[in-house]
């Protein structure tokens, strides 16, 4: 047990020894305003959320949607947001890391790294056990939470250079 928390603190401190120098660049900001939304349909791609394959993450609604090239949702599902939200914006993948510990200590999953504010990087992560302790809230963490089942999805479709798309 030692020697795995060991392991996984080190590869933490390698992937972020390792963060591109690019991280948190935003490029352009086409969803600055909060985006239309189908009310009969809350679950619906909101509208002015760019074109193409992207992640589209909704601050206020706390959603994801996987968007294929022709602008078909392959998947969306609701997430647990970070203490630190990123600004509205298009930003992209710059770093992946198979394994790591949160900033709250709770071992993480397929963890989706696209900006960072403030020093806090911002990106999607499941915890590795369905049932974590709830985050300290003086912590300002960067972690957006999905299930394991909804980070495996984002995993597969969110590669470095994978635009994210992130809307009121």
């Amino acid at each position: 047990m030692g020697a795995a928390v060991v392991t996984v603190g080190l590869l933490a401190y390698q992937a972020s020894a390792h963060v591109p120098p690019g991280l948190g660049k935003r490029h352009g900001s086409p969803a600055a305003h909060k985006a239309p939304r189908d009310t009969a349909h809350p679950t619906a791609l909101p509208g002015n959320s760019g074109t193409g394959r992207r992640v589209v993450y909704s601050l206020d609604d706390d959603r994801v949607w996987l968007v294929g090239m022709a602008g078909n949702v392959e998947r969306t599902f609701a997430v647990t947001p970070a203490r630190v939200d990123p600004p509205p914006g298009a930003y992209t993948v710059a770093s992946r890391s198979g394994a790591a510990t949160g900033t709250d200590g709770v071992p993480v999953e397929h963890v989706v790294r696209f900006t960072s504010v403030d020093g806090v990087t911002i990106g999607f992560s499941a915890a590795v056990r369905d049932t974590a302790p709830a985050p300290d809230a003086t912590v300002r963490t960067g972690g957006i939470r999905q299930t394991r089942a909804d980070g495996d999805a984002m995993w597969d479709f969110a590669t470095i250079g994978q635009r994210v798309v992130v809307i009121r």
